[in-house]
């Protein structure tokens, strides 16, 4: 057992970093980085903290881990308290554990393996441990290639995978609907137009676009897939003079997730549908955010779905990686439901793939845990594929 790397996993969940509150984690991570020798650590103006070994020509090859969490407001229902970080039979207890601290330390102490072992001659590894990516996908890397000019040749992202090799995920579109009625006194509601009933068409065309897309999904992919796409009305609102008005506006917020195969175009279509012969309007639903540095972030979530090649010589590398630490090749590759930070690179043209300790399905949940030996050993597959990059 790795008890250096153990400890720092377990300081990271006792660390609470909800979004925009991540500066004690990212100060948490710095020490570590320097504990271990990197060569250059720091954080930068958006709070991304980011550390780098090796001075090779040859290839950079980075590795990303938010270091913000999902709220976890039920703590009295919790097994365990939630940032006790607690240990019993091998696996670690708290918010974070899977999503996704744990894969950040792996990388964090894979990375120094690595450099220990040789393995990083004429290369160079930036490991980052970002912001705000619950809310921004992708935002926070955008600031970071932008503040420090850096590029790299391949991208691993460490969300949780199950120590699955994982070559893409699904799209997402985050939108806002919004119904126009005509206010009026709730004495004489006839006088008005109410824009709550001018939205309850739309819902029910909401859900009826949900069931559609999962029978789709189950024609092409199979029976049980996750891999069809989905839409889920997520909030919803409405503005009235007072409690005795006829409400003059009303408001939902879909998020739309696109499997392989769909498009954004597609979504534009299905956004017009939706809100056909309503009087309504459809926006894509931007996100503001200020980071724990002061730093804004402005999110536009649509982003197309995307999948790396199995072909592609960091699939390769990876398959090589895994069959090192396990002495095995992969018995399959997965596609995450979920967005990550991925868009960023991938939008840039740079070579990206995912590979992370923790069951994804259980992120965000109540009594979230990981198992310490695939901590371990997903330490060991990042060391491995630097060597075999």
């Amino acid at each position: 057992m790795n008890e250096n790397l153990v400890r720092f996993a377990q300081r990271a969940v006792q660390t609470r970093s909800y979004s925009d509150e991540e500066g004690e984690m990212a100060h948490l991570v710095e020490a570590e980085m320097k504990k271990l020798g990197y060569d250059e650590v720091w954080i930068d103006k958006t709070g991304n903290v980011i550390g780098r070994i090796g001075s090779g020509t040859g290839r950079l090859i980075q590795f990303d881990s938010h270091m913000d969490t999902v709220r976890a407001d039920d703590a009295d229902a919790w097994t365990y308290p939630p940032f006790e970080g607690k240990i019993v039979d091998g696996w670690l207890w708290g918010r974070g554990s899977v999503d996704m601290k744990s894969s950040l330390c792996a990388s964090v102490h894979g990375v120094a393996l690595a450099r220990d072992r040789g393995w990083l001659k004429d290369k160079s590894v930036c490991v980052t441990g970002t912001v705000c990516e619950e809310y921004c996908d992708g935002e926070n890397l955008k600031h970071f290639y932008k503040e420090s000019g850096i590029r790299p040749d391949f991208c691993i992202i460490c969300e949780p995978s199950g120590n699955v090799v994982t070559l893409g995920h699904k799209g997402k579109a985050q939108v806002r609907v919004t119904t126009h009625g005509v206010s009026a006194h709730g004495s004489a509601p006839e006088k008005g137009r109410n824009a709550v009933y001018e939205m309850a068409e739309i819902i029910q065309r909401v859900e009826a676009l949900n069931t559609a897309l999962y029978k789709k999904g189950e024609t092409h992919t199979g029976k049980g897939t996750s891999l069809h796409g989905t839409i889920v009305l997520s909030d919803i609102s409405c503005v009235s003079a007072s409690l005795n008005a006829v409400p003059g506006s009303c408001s939902i917020y879909l998020d739309r997730r696109l499997a392989w195969g769909e498009t954004l175009e597609g979504v534009r279509h299905e956004m017009d549908v939706l809100i056909a012969g309503k009087d309504a309007l459809w926006e894509v639903g931007t996100l503001r955010h200020r980071t724990w540095t002061g730093e804004e972030l402005v999110y536009e979530p649509m982003h197309n779905p995307w999948r790396i090649e199995m072909d592609h010589p960091l699939t390769q590398a990876m398959t090589a990686a895994y069959r090192d630490v396990y002495g095995r090749g992969p018995d399959r590759f997965d596609f995450w439901d979920f967005g990550t930070n991925a868009i960023t690179p991938v939008a840039l043209g740079i070579p990206t793939i995912g590979f992370g300790c923790g069951e994804y399905k259980l992120a965000h949940m109540r009594d979230e845990k990981v198992e310490l030996r695939k901590v371990e050993e997903a330490a060991e597959v990042y060391a491995n594929l630097i060597r075999e990059l």
